[in-house]
């Protein structure tokens, strides 16, 4: 009878190694990537330290689901690569992106809707131009040309539109606010909410304002590469269902607007 009763603290940590072990197999890496020039999506917290909506989400989803591991969200990877890696496999999710023809056949967009993005635009301070609608820019001719990222799905549904004057040489906001103090272009389509801070952060404050009229709206989503085993796809879709029945989802978007 003692020496079953000395071997019972060995069997209960055997049993708690064997438990823990199997924990650990169970684990799953999602690696991802912080995207430059997307705030607030990703916004650079300093020190080396990337902050926003999609890393609150991240953090979310792994407390929802422990199994669950995001790596990668503190390096930066301009828009256009960070969807590249997912659909190369190099990575496995990205964050708060819009849907395309093109993405769909590449990756799988989770319900519910991220972010609703509003489209503004930025003109000069002194550019007394007002903008009501698309139109007003077809007049203008090749004096309303529209600065946009390349890369970015803004490019392509202004092309769907047809008459317009586009730009898209930039893959970074930040350069095409300096293009369009350089007179490089009339006007800077890009989303809100984000753009305070990204004219802030590029030192544009005083020399751009952003026009009033909303010009379109466009949903982003989770999207995870279709190479990433279909449980785990159901275990992010099942998290983000999660937040949304919660409000937690809006909490955090109300947080970054």
């Amino acid at each position: 009878m003692r020496r079953a009763v000395r071997s019972l603290p060995v069997l209960l940590l055997c049993c708690l190694l064997l438990a823990a072990g199997s924990q650990a197999q169970n684990i799953v890496t999602l690696r991802v990537a912080a995207q430059t020039g997307t705030e607030p999506k990703f916004i650079d917290g300093g020190n080396g330290r990337v902050i926003g909506l999609c890393i609150d989400i991240f953090r979310t989803i792994e407390r929802i689901d422990p199994g669950l591991v995001f790596a990668g969200d503190q390096q930066w990877l301009p828009l256009i690569r960070a969807v590249s890696e997912v659909t190369t496999r190099q990575d496995d999710l990205a964050c708060a992106i819009q849907r395309s023809p093109e993405r769909e056949r590449q990756l799988v967009f989770l319900d519910p809707v991220i972010i609703q993005f509003q489209y503004l635009l930025v003109a000069r301070a002194d550019d007394q131009l007002v903008v009501n609608s698309w139109d007003d820019l077809r007049a203008l001719g090749e004096r309303g040309v529209v600065l946009v990222n390349r890369g970015f799905t803004t490019s392509d549904y202004l092309k769907q539109l047809g008459g317009l004057q586009i730009n898209a040489s930039a893959t970074d906001p930040a350069i095409n606010l300096q293009m369009l103090v350089a007179r490089r272009g009339r006007v800077f389509l890009h989303r809100n909410p984000g753009l305070k801070t990204l004219i802030a952060r590029t030192g544009m404050t005083g020399k751009v304002k952003v026009l009033p009229h909303v010009m379109y709206e466009n949903p982003t989503y989770i999207a995870i590469g279709k190479h990433v085993d279909p449980s785990v796809t159901a275990r992010v879709r099942r998290a983000l269902e999660q937040m949304e029945r919660t409000g937690e989802l809006a909490r955090i978007v109300k947080k970054w607007e």
